[in-house]
């Protein structure tokens, strides 16, 4: 009886010996794969054809072609790192590179260029292989900076960005067999390069005590923290600036004081108009778009040119797109009809001595945003060059699609000198609502949303005001409502009507204005004043935001007040 119980003990002895051994084992291997290096070599995806472009120490997917000199990257790649420096126009295979001070025009295989309107030679075509665009890489760096480096002997093409700032690291000396460029970060990857000691690295990021590298060859990978050591911090030269940089204001540290003169047809008798008190800009609305082709018409005037300058004034003539969006579609959408319009104003500015142009391109179709931004993109340089001031008009931001969603007010910011915010018209002509034509709150949430959202810069940015205002009226509609109709009047006229019916304005708190109303019969009129006070009050929303000045719309609407009111609120400091 007593034998079989040793029997089953020992057996158990040994079924425990033996679990702790598999036990043991396994550990020794799951040790050994997690520590051990893996010796293994790896060919990365990007090097099955030659050229794989890096950017930011990340394959594009995308490969160059040609070498040296003579490379070439992909519109794609190209696009995705100046923005909208580079416009193609596939109908034409017209390709425009724009800079703050360049514009440079060319066609796909064609060496023969122009560079801000004069004939440049280009050394490498632009390619089409298959269905891709291929640009030079040359005027990319002499026009931006881009700069490319090609690994050797891999082909690996990396291309560096205006003034990034990379670091380097270096494998020590003292690693005399060198460390290994792996897969990922941990021994157990495979290698994609050993590392001799004395080698160069440029690190994207850490991971789990990695560093993300590129190497001289530019394959990408990792290295362990430890076995290297940081080294300088290398920074990529920016594209050459000009010498004589454009200045758009001048004005000893004047507030713009811009009045608008509506030049329907003949101009205003010069000697009727009397003195502008403080103004240091007026832009008469000379310049109209006449059709599709980027026909401008002019109704300038060269005695009122003469005139301006004779009272210290800057001319900044309107252009505007006569509020027809086909014809501005039509014109906005080639480069060819884009720099028809852009010759005709440099050549109009020269012959009636402008100091500026003045953009108001309103009632434009949504899909011509991009066109539209082009358009300034291009023409500022060569204005610039001719020492011109650019500003754009633009309106407070809405969901209305022909009257403000097509201003891409962010990509403009960068290009224009000046962004005129017309904050007016809260309450429009034909509104069915009787109101302010613009709420003293409503424009400075209209200033605010732009500065804001759009990160448009105070110092560029104007806010426009309304001399004019509107008498509403409101009568019975015949069917229990209201109908609502209004005529708008200048400030004089409301005085005029003031003093007429003997009536006394009180102030809206809700609109920061006075305001009056009065009945005739079964009509109720309603106006909200604007007069030298609700300009004053504008004057100091724009001191207040910092902001380059006010642009009035329009001069003859205004009360004499109107002038030293705003000349002494804008100009005095703080």
């Amino acid at each position: 009886m007593t034998g079989p119980r040793r029997t089953r003990r020992r057996s158990g002895r040994w079924m425990m010996f033996l679990l702790l051994f598999v036990a043991a084992a396994a550990a020794v291997i799951w040790w050994k794969t997690e520590n051990s290096a893996n010796t293994s070599y790896v060919k990365p995806e990007y090097s099955v054809n030659p050229h794989a472009i890096m950017v930011q120490g990340k394959w594009t997917e995308e490969y160059a072609q040609g070498t040296a000199e003579g490379l070439l990257i992909p519109l794609t790649i190209a696009q995705q790192l100046m923005g909208d420096g580079i416009r193609y126009e596939e109908k034409t295979e017209t390709i425009i590179l724009t800079t703050d001070s360049k514009v440079l025009q060319f066609k796909t295989g064609q060496l023969d260029a122009t560079l801000n309107r004069k004939p440049f030679s280009l050394q490498f075509a632009a390619k089409k292989i298959g269905d891709k665009l291929y640009l030079p890489m040359a005027p990319l760096t002499e026009l931006f900076g881009l700069h490319a480096e090609v690994g050797e002997p891999s082909g690996i093409v990396s291309l560096f960005l205006p003034g990034e700032a990379i670091q380097h690291a270096g494998v020590p000396e003292t690693k005399k067999k060198g460390i290994q460029l792996r897969e990922g970060p941990n021994k157990s990857f495979a290698i994609i390069e050993d590392l001799p000691s004395g080698s160069d690295l440029r690190l994207w990021g850490e991971e789990d005590g990695w560093y993300k590298a590129e190497s001289k060859a530019g394959n990408i990978g990792y290295v362990s923290k430890g076995a290297v050591s940081l080294l300088t911090v290398e920074k990529i030269p920016a594209a050459a600036e000009p010498e004589d940089a454009f200045v758009a204001w001048k004005g000893n540290g004047q507030r713009i004081n811009l009045t608008w003169e509506a030049v329907y047809s003949a101009n205003p008798d010069t000697s009727k108009i009397g003195e502008l008190k403080g103004v240091n800009v007026v832009s008469p609305s000379w310049f109209e778009l006449m059709d599709g082709t980027g026909k401008v018409r002019s109704n300038a005037d060269a005695a009122y040119s003469a005139w301006a300058h004779s009272k210290g004034m800057q001319v900044w003539g309107m252009f505007s797109n006569g509020f027809e969006p086909d014809r501005t579609h039509a014109a906005l959408s080639s480069y060819e009809t884009r720099f028809e319009m852009i010759q005709q104003m440099l050549a109009y500015a020269k012959a009636f001595k402008l100091q500026g142009v003045n953009i108001d391109f309103e009632n434009v179709y949504t899909k011509d945003m991009d066109n539209l931004v082009q358009f300034v993109r291009e023409m500022t340089p060569l204005l610039h060059e001719q020492n011109l001031v650019v500003s754009i008009d633009v309106t407070p931001k809405s969901n209305s699609e022909m009257w403000s969603a097509f201003l891409d007010r962010e990509r403009l910011a960068p290009v224009v000198d000046f962004m005129m915010v017309m904050a007016y018209d809260e309450h429009w002509a034909s509104s069915p609502q009787a109101g302010s034509v613009s709420s003293l709150s409503w424009a400075e949430n209209s200033v605010k949303r732009i500065l804001q959202e759009d990160k448009v810069p105070s110092r560029k940015l104007i806010l426009g005001v309304p001399f004019y205002t509107r008498i509403w009226t409101e009568e019975p509609d015949g069917k229990g409502g209201v109908k609502v109709s209004s005529k708008t009047m200048s400030m004089d006229a409301v005085n005029a009507l003031i003093a007429e019916k003997k009536l006394k304005p009180t102030l809206s708190e809700e609109t920061g204005q006075q305001y009056v109303e009065f009945k005739e019969g079964q009509t109720v009129k309603k106006i909200w004043i604007e007069d030298a006070n609700s300009i004053q009050a504008r004057a100091e929303l724009a001191k207040s935001y910092q902001l380059a000045g006010v642009a009035s719309w329009r001069r003859g609407f205004e009360s004499k007040d109107v002038w030293e009111a705003l000349d002494q609120t804008l100009q005095s400091r703080p």
